[in-house]
C-alpha cells in the first residue's frame, strides 16, 4: 500500500471476493444454456471481470472496450471512446463489466454505442455503484456494492493511474 496516501478501507478483499460468487451464481442460473460475452471496461474493471469470469459456470467470452472520462479525481463530462469491441455481438448476450457507476455518463453511452451493434441483449454489473449521484433512465443488473460519493481507490480503481492494485476497497484520503 501506497505511503503517500491516507487510506482507508471501505471493502474488504473477502467482501469482495463473497459479492463477486454471489453475481456470478445469478448470471450462470440466468444464462444456463446460453453464453455471454463479458465486455469490460478499461482500465478499471479487468480485475472484477477477471474473478467474475473465472467464478461463472457458463460459457464466455471477453472482448473490451476503453472509454475516457476522468482526469485526476473530477470527470470531465465528456465519454471519449478509445477502443472498441473486437468481437462480433450482433444477435449475441452482453454484460458490460464496470469498475463503477457513479454520474451514470459511462454507462448510458456505452449501452447506448453497444446497442448500435444489435446484440441478443444487454446487461450491466458494477463492482461498485454510487446511487446518490447516478442518474441512469435503467437499473444496473448487478451492483456489487453501494458507496457513498467519496473517491475510492483500490481493485481496479485508479487515482491517476496509481493504486489499482490494491486487493479491496479504499476511500482516498488527502493526498500528501
Amino acid at each position: 500500500m501506497s505511503d503517500s496516501h491516507n487510506l482507508i478501507e471501505l471493502i474488504s478483499e473477502s467482501e469482495i471476493s463473497n459479492k463477486i460468487e454471489e453475481i456470478a451464481l445469478d448470471i450462470s442460473s440466468l444464462y444456463r444454456n446460453e453464453s455471454v460475452i463479458l465486455v469490460v471496461v478499461l482500465n478499471g474493471a479487468v480485475f472484477f471481470a477477471t474473478d467474475l469470469a473465472r467464478a461463472l459456470i457458463i460459457d464466455c467470452k471477453l472482448d473490451f472496450i476503453k472509454v475516457s472520462s476522468y482526469e485526476g479525481i473530477k470527470s470531465k463530462g465528456k465519454i471519449n471512446l478509445e477502443k472498441d469491441l473486437s468481437l462480433n455481438v450482433e444477435g449475441k448476450n452482453i454484460i458490460i463489466i464496470e469498475d463503477i457507476v457513479d454520474t451514470g455518463l459511462t454507462i448510458k453511452y456505452l449501452k447506448n454505442h453497444l446497442r448500435m451493434k444489435n446484440p441478443k441483449s444487454i446487461k450491466t454489473a458494477s463492482l461498485l455503484m454510487k446511487p446518490d449521484i447516478a442518474n441512469l433512465p435503467f437499473e444496473i443488473d448487478w451492483v456489487g456494492f453501494k458507496i457513498p460519493t467519496e473517491f475510492v481507490v483500490g481493485y481496479g480503481l485508479d487515482y491517476n493511474q496509481e493504486l489499482r492494485n490494491l486487493n479491496a476497497i479504499y476511500k482516498l484520503g488527502d493526498v500528501i
